[in-house]
């Protein structure tokens, strides 16, 4: 059939197209309604989307830039992967809703859910409306700063809350002054009770860090002269206490002793990790988190995606 159609085949082509792609009705019942062929209904279509008549368009929800995190998913070969438009200044309630949004879908009644103390975690559970009957796994000893009013047990407790499964939660600092004290920490009772569950965590959202000011806490509570042996030691990155290099290698430092929370190999076990991370200052970071296997999904903002992108490219 010709791209220009004559009057009346165009008028019977929006007709057909309009009955089958709107109204969807099949193109057998539009034969036998119209008394042609199925062959001639599926040519009249064809004839509809090559004249122009017909316009396809896929129009992303509100919230999601679905183009973006189609292509940044198959990019990094992430399982998941949630973009949402804008900066990281404009977007922290959306990428907080997105996250909360992609862990609501993705969790089962199987699951055993870990959360660290960050500030994406904090303002992801804040978003949080559903989950279902599931324990609630405390995966970090808490850091509480002037900006935040709310520790990694206070997360836990509201993300409890919602799934009414029970929660696993200890008192202790994430930092500890020498690893001689965070060792006494991890063995009491209730520390080490609560610690034991990690190892039953199947899935986690933790938020990434740079290893720069402002993008990690543990970073900012340092003296320069700590700050720079993990950097010298290779560190780029940090989730959840944890310190990674370019590769996503976990690094391991005095610092790691005096650490009380989840271990990298806990976490590299944890079935599936969601990673919520955006900003400038973070690409490098997310990028060796991927790299590393440290996360399996992302949410992130589509001025962090560009970013990465133009790396993979």
């Amino acid at each position: 059939m010709p791209d220009a159609l004559g009057p009346s085949e165009a008028v019977l082509a929006a007709a057909v197209a309009r009955r089958h792609l709107l109204d969807g009705e099949s193109k057998v019942d539009l034969a036998t309604s119209l008394g042609i062929s199925r062959f001639k209904v599926a040519r009249l279509l064809e004839a509809a989307r090559e004249s122009g008549m017909v316009r396809i368009e896929i129009v992303s929800p509100v919230g999601i830039d679905t183009d973006r995190s189609a292509r940044l998913r198959e990019a990094l070969g992430l399982e998941h992967c949630v973009v949402v438009p804008g900066s990281a200044a404009e977007a922290d309630p959306g990428v907080s809703a997105a996250a909360a949004a992609l862990l609501s879908e993705v969790v089962t009644d199987r699951d055993v859910l870990g959360l660290p103390w960050s500030r994406s975690v904090s303002r992801m559970v804040d978003a949080l409306e559903s989950l279902p009957k599931i324990p609630v796994v405390q995966l970090s000893g808490a850091m509480v700063t002037p900006e935040e009013d709310s520790s990694s047990v206070d997360v836990v407790r509201r993300a409890a809350r919602i799934a009414g499964g029970g929660r696993h939660v200890f008192y202790s600092p994430l930092l500890l002054d020498d690893a001689a004290s965070a060792d006494v920490m991890r063995r009491q009772p209730p520390v080490r009770a609560a610690l034991d569950h990690v190892d039953d965590v199947t899935l986690a959202v933790i938020g990434l860090g740079a290893w720069t000011s402002g993008t990690s806490t543990i970073h900012d509570v340092l003296s320069p002269a700590e700050r720079k042996a993990l950097t010298r030691a290779g560190a780029i990155g940090e989730a959840a206490g944890v310190f990674f290099d370019a590769d996503g290698t976990v690094v391991e430092t005095t610092l790691t002793a005096r650490i009380v929370g989840l271990t990298g190999t806990q976490l590299h076990g944890i079935r599936h990790v969601i990673g919520i991370a955006h900003g400038a200052a973070k690409v490098d970071a997310i990028a060796a988190a991927v790299r590393g296997e440290l996360i399996d999904s992302l949410v992130t903002t589509a001025e962090t995606a560009d970013a990465l992108l133009a790396r993979r490219r």
